[in-house]
């Protein structure tokens, strides 16, 4: 690995094992940067069954404290055998000039380094960095994952899932990324600091010498310069906190027992639809003041039958189904199976109960070989195909592929197929939580 040779082991942080995910459907990287090193692992693999087994051990909490240090991130996963097993990953250093090029681009930007601060990393830095030859994000070929265990794969299914847990580290801390490329966070913001305090003081000098020369303007101005400020974090001012969320909606307004209501108007209804307001109100509340609210995409309008759905699974009262059912044109049954679904993944899940499509034969062929791959030990229950669905000989168990790329769970009962469960990435998690149940 070509790199700086420092700084020592001091530079490198622990961090604490993941707690078990199993069945999550939510994504192993949200940001961009942790996506661009997931891409690197995916590009550069050589066999997706292993990386399939990795996201598996990952979810499951396979993998112990990441360890991460210049140049490597390591920890201990757990495979077949008691003792886990100890994988690494190497990426390659930047060189001292790189480093250079780097910490200039950030100097040069008071809102680079405030983004860093904040837990981003800015897309214009690493672009720029790309342009002046400063491999900021991994490409293929740039991870070097090892692994003590027999296992020949590059990478194994222990080294993919430390692969996996570290991106999730990455859509936390972007100094991760920068630790593995060679320099911790505190030597980055000490050398910031002295490169902002180098520049203002080059321009103080300059503003200096030109009002000596030039006395027909305004008088110079005097103050602090912004860019050592943005370069440490006891100089920056503390932001107001956020509003509290509430801990649950509010109930809305009381009409049924108000004075005798208008012709033609119903209190119940109208107080329904108050409170499933208020209740959106409070989802809405909830995921801006999260953390990635930024990356979230706006919502998508729901046709009139998924607002149904979603208003019945919200408040499932047989007054409300009834009429729901009644108004829509379905039967109790298709509702209470259309709202099921809804609970487990949304408008997705739905379009997956109501609809059947053919995905791309690549897309199976590849799924079914991760599934022998993840069977431990045995082979995987026979299936019959037909278009996105797999049915489980002997047992009254289906896996349906959504095109949002997830696999949904389901089982039969009385000739009718219903939804079984949250969906998942690897059809592996989801046959075996079906056929536990």
């Amino acid at each position: 690995m070509t790199g700086r040779g420092r700084p020592g082991e001091s530079a490198a942080r622990t961090f604490e094992a993941l707690p078990p995910a199993k069945g999550s459907r939510a994504p192993f990287a949200e940001s961009w940067w942790g996506r661009a090193w997931l891409r690197s692992l995916e590009e550069s693999s050589l066999d997706s069954g292993r990386l399939q087994r990795g996201r598996t051990y990952a979810r499951g909490g396979a993998v112990g404290q990441v360890t991460v240090a210049p140049g490597s991130a390591a920890a201990p996963v757990q495979g077949s055998r008691r003792t886990p097993y100890r994988s690494t990953v190497q990426v390659e250093q930047l060189t001292d000039r790189q480093w250079d090029r780097l910490l200039d681009m950030i100097a040069e930007r008071a809102a680079n380094i405030a983004a860093l601060l904040d837990g981003e990393m800015p897309a214009g830095l690493a672009d720029d960095a790309a342009a002046a030859g400063v491999p900021l994000l991994p490409g293929p070929r740039d991870l070097d994952p090892e692994c003590s265990c027999p296992d020949w794969g590059y990478p194994c299914k222990h080294a993919a899932a430390l692969c996996y847990q570290v991106a999730r580290l990455l859509d936390r801390d972007p100094f991760v990324l920068l630790l593995l490329r060679g320099r911790g966070e505190q030597e980055l913001m000490d050398e910031l600091g002295r490169r902002n305090t180098a520049r203002a003081s080059a321009e103080a000098a300059v503003a200096t010498a030109t009002a000596g020369t030039d006395r027909s303007g305004p008088p110079a101005r005097t103050g602090d310069p912004a860019g050592p400020a943005f370069a440490s974090r006891a100089d920056l001012p503390s932001l107001p906190a956020p509003p509290p969320l509430p801990d649950r909606a509010g109930r809305g307004p009381a009409l049924m027992d108000s004075a005798v209501p208008e012709p033609g108007l119903d209190p119940a209804a109208l107080e329904l639809l108050a409170a499933d307001t208020a209740m959106r109100a409070h989802h809405l509340l909830a995921g801006a003041l999260g953390s990635r609210h930024a990356d979230t995409a706006p919502p998508v309008p729901l046709t009139n039958w998924q607002d149904a759905v979603r208003f019945a699974a919200a408040h499932p009262t047989p007054e409300v189904f009834a009429r729901i059912a009644s108004n829509c044109g379905r039967t109790p049954r298709d509702l209470a199976a259309a709202t099921r679904a809804w609970r487990h993944g949304g408008a997705a899940s739905l379009d997956v109960l109501e609809s059947s499509w053919t995905p791309p034969a690549s897309r199976l062929e590849r799924d079914r070989e991760a599934l022998r791959a993840d069977w431990a030990d045995s082979r995987p229950p026979r299936l019959r195909s037909w278009r996105n669905r797999w049915t489980v000989e002997g047992h009254n168990a289906q896996l349906r592929l959504g095109r949002d790329g997830l696999w949904y769970p389901y089982t039969k009962d009385q000739g009718i197929w219903w939804p079984a469960g949250p969906p998942d990435a690897d059809p592996a998690v989801v046959l075996t939580a079906l056929l536990e149940t």
